[in-house]
């Protein structure tokens, strides 16, 4: 089974020799080896590229421990070129070699080298690629399945798909487990054995139990507002235990570095900035949130926000929650201000999308109180109301897109495309 990354593999294809180091990022498990070293590496040979002229190299592989040296890195690729022919160098968990920067900065010399590597959290990104390569460093982010994609392996209906991809997420080896057992143990352990290891170790962390509460408590609050000094509150009240708010923030940004989450700000889009300290944590997939809870919080409202939020983020240049405030006068003259909640403002270069997400639309109020933020955004960008049962996807009497969910989570260009 061989399931085709194609928005990766057209972002890996257009940034070919532009001269700079191609760095793939995403969690661990995600699919970045897969992409690098079997997807692209077959595209490269169906093109032409004799396989000596392609230089493959896991530096989490035992055997090649040796290259984990920044000199010795560089000494053997350097030695593995031919002739003047264009090369390319793919290598697989680049951080592990010692002072890789100046390996990586050696080969952007080399003319006839297109350099490809891979890392799984974003200091390595933030931190080293940008600070060391001044700018020469291209990054391009791998997530696990979209929706799309998952339904491209599954075998069975959409609506099955839907339920098995809300509960056990995208990442690509859940396809190799039968039952909701074997599934089960294999995020948990996953979680378990690997991310939180990841970020203890890398991080020094030395109250392991605090970092797995907080965890469980952005995993818990998917959807609701929320902040560091709000989750060391509920450290209080719930485990009656004491945590820093400076404390949580920094667990939180181990989190992010590892791309188990990712934060979503309010922004105000009349007064057009970002407001308050409050904002939303989403998990980078579903399964490992659900492994975090047991599987005892399967709330598809918020499962499903969290799937929105994951799609827009590969679509968009950034995700924000929305803020209208309307400013209104009671009774004695008391001027009052409402502030309305739209999930997601999409923002592209030129363009911008205001999305709320509602997985059901039953009545006549519950469409007037999902529509009711957007009919305060006086702009001309696109308005859309995304929803489970919409049987089809229309425009409504007050110019709003209702769009059913699977017609938004099939087509990559379905924001355009109506």
């Amino acid at each position: 089974m061989e399931i085709k990354r194609e928005r990766y593999m057209n972002q890996l294809i257009s940034h070919m020799h532009n001269g700079l180091i191609k760095v793939v990022t995403g969690i661990r498990r995600s699919g970045k080896t897969y992409l690098l070293f079997r997807l692209f590496y077959n595209y490269l040979l169906k093109s032409g590229v004799a396989s000596d002229h392609i230089i493959r190299l896991s530096l989490d592989d035992i055997s090649n421990k040796k290259y984990r040296d920044a000199i010795a890195l560089y000494e053997f690729i350097k030695s593995s070129i031919k002739d003047n022919d264009m090369h390319y160098v793919l290598i697989d968990e680049v951080q592990m070699a010692n002072e890789f920067e100046d390996a990586l900065n050696g080969l952007l010399h080399i003319d006839n080298v297109d350099t490809f590597v891979t890392g799984s959290n974003a200091r390595f990104l933030s931190k080293d690629i940008i600070t060391e390569f001044r700018g020469r460093g291209d990054d391009i982010h791998i997530a696990p399945l979209s929706f799309a994609e998952f339904m491209t392996a599954y075998d069975g209906s959409r609506e099955d798909g839907w339920r098995e991809y809300m509960i056990f997420g995208g990442l690509p080896k859940i396809f190799e487990f039968k039952t909701a057992d074997e599934k089960s143990r294999y995020l948990k352990g996953l979680l378990t054995e690997t991310y939180l290891v990841d970020i203890k170790n890398r991080n020094r962390v030395k109250k392991e139990d605090e970092l797995s509460d907080v965890l469980d408590v952005v995993a818990s609050s998917i959807g609701s507002l929320t902040n560091p000094r709000k989750i060391a509150d509920t450290f209080k009240s719930v485990k009656h235990a004491s945590i820093a708010p400076t404390t949580v923030q920094k667990y939180i940004s181990h989190m992010e570095d590892a791309f188990l989450i990712e934060e979503a700000k309010r922004y105000d889009i009349k007064g057009r900035k970002y407001i308050g300290s409050l904002k939303k944590y989403y998990f980078s997939d579903m399964g490992l949130r659900n492994a975090r809870l047991n599987f005892r919080q399967i709330e598809e409202t918020h499962l499903m926000e969290n799937i929105i939020y994951n799609e827009l983020r590969s679509r968009c240049e950034n995700v924000d929650i929305g803020i209208v405030t309307l400013n209104k006068k009671d009774a004695s003259g008391k001027s009052i201000r409402t502030p309305l909640e739209i999930d997601f403002v999409c923002n592209n270069i030129s363009n911008r999308y205001y999305i709320q997400s509602a997985l059901h639309l039953p009545t006549d109020e519950k469409k007037r109180q999902e529509a009711r933020p957007l009919m305060h955004v006086n702009d001309s960008f696109k308005k859309i109301i995304i929803s489970k049962d919409a049987v089809a996807t229309f425009y409504n009497d007050d110019g709003i897109l209702v769009m059913n969910l699977f017609d938004f989570l099939m087509n990559p260009n379905s924001l355009e495309s109506v």
